[in-house]
């Protein structure tokens, strides 16, 4: 079999601190892998700048001045971790046998990635990299993260567990998961459903190299969101909140209101009727955002806004351009 051709691709937002290391070690990965005759010379590593506010993409363009193998896109604007992660793939597969999305934050093994080609060679088109544990997580983390994949396999949806976006897909792969047109592809579900043969490299997950997570709580919550509706709407989540906060507000008031009948401060009656009032109110409301997040959902599907906006690609260019953007030598300036 002829050594087949890998583009790694890496989406990256606010990543100046770990950058040039993550770059180090790919490009020594990659250099390892062709010696053992596992991958095309002709392989690269394409990041992804996802409307970066540092220098990240400073780093990239010079990295892709001194080393051919590394290439660049810049995205117009941040459009979120998955769509930056889609950029990658749609724009790697037209040069690429097989394709593997890791993120800069080096928390991923990338010696997995070894495995992930030789499991290519066996004629595998998706393997997944699971972690063996969360010991790296929270215990808030690891437990709500825990808690996600139950609640998204009790509801029929197809998840591979302690799967994050660490895997490799074969070009026709990438292929079938371009035709899916969802505004927003909650790429855990969608590529199960691909259906191609798969199977899973398990791994441990490291602390970060370096800089802050882009995940905080906040992210975290609006991300299991999505991946439960497909779509997040504020508004309507805002509504929600404040019926699950109204319910068990109801429940609290309930039992103080249980407390004044019994010591004989109320009237007949009133118990029942105020908390009756409080209980339901609260699950309509929830009712109303649950449907709410679905009709959102329709809303933005219908709009057909592209996904992301595409502001410069050096991986489709015959070479790099032979100077900085005028926004990347300002952000140089500032950083001088």
């Amino acid at each position: 079999m002829t050594e087949p051709i890998l583009t790694v691709v890496v989406p990256c937002y606010n990543e100046e601190e770990v950058l040039p290391e993550t770059i180090r070690q790919l490009r020594a990965l990659r250099d390892q892998l062709i010696n053992e005759r596992l991958i095309s010379v002709q392989s690269t590593l394409l990041f992804v700048d996802d409307g970066s506010r540092d220098t990240t993409w400073t780093i990239i363009y010079k990295a892709s001045l001194h080393y051919p193998e590394v290439k660049g896109v810049k995205l117009s604007r941040n459009a979120g971790h998955q769509q930056a992660l889609l950029a990658g793939l749609f724009a790697a597969k037209t040069r690429s046998d097989c394709i593997v999305s890791i993120d800069a934050d080096l928390q991923d093994d990338i010696s997995v990635i070894r495995e992930f080609v030789k499991k290519f060679h066996e004629g595998y088109e998706i393997v997944y990299g699971v972690r063996n544990r969360r010991d790296t997580d929270t215990f808030f983390k690891r437990h709500t993260a825990q808690w996600f994949y139950q609640a998204m396999k009790a509801m029929g949806v197809q998840l591979v567990y302690n799967h994050a976006d660490y895997r490799l897909m074969s070009r026709r792969a990438v292929e079938e998961l371009e035709r899916f047109e969802e505004a927003n592809l909650f790429l855990r579900g969608i590529v199960p459903l691909l259906g191609f043969r798969s199977t899973a490299v398990f791994y441990d997950r490291k602390e970060r190299f370096a800089g802050k997570t882009k995940y905080p709580l906040k992210k975290m919550i609006a991300f299991a969101l999505d991946g439960i509706t497909s779509f997040s709407i504020t508004p309507i989540r805002f509504i929600s909140l404040i019926g699950f906060l109204s319910f068990f507000v109801s429940i609290l008031f309930g039992a103080y209101f249980l407390f004044l009948k019994f010591t004989g401060h109320t009237q007949t009656g009133w118990t029942s009727l105020i908390t009756s009032i409080w209980l339901l109110g609260g699950l309509q409301l929830i009712a109303f955002g649950l449907i709410g997040e679905y009709i959102g959902k329709i809303y933005k599907e219908t709009k057909r806004r592209p996904r992301y906006i595409i502001d410069l690609d050096l991986f489709n260019l015959p070479k790099a351009l032979p100077f900085l953007p005028e926004e990347t030598n300002v952000a140089e300036r500032k950083q001088r």
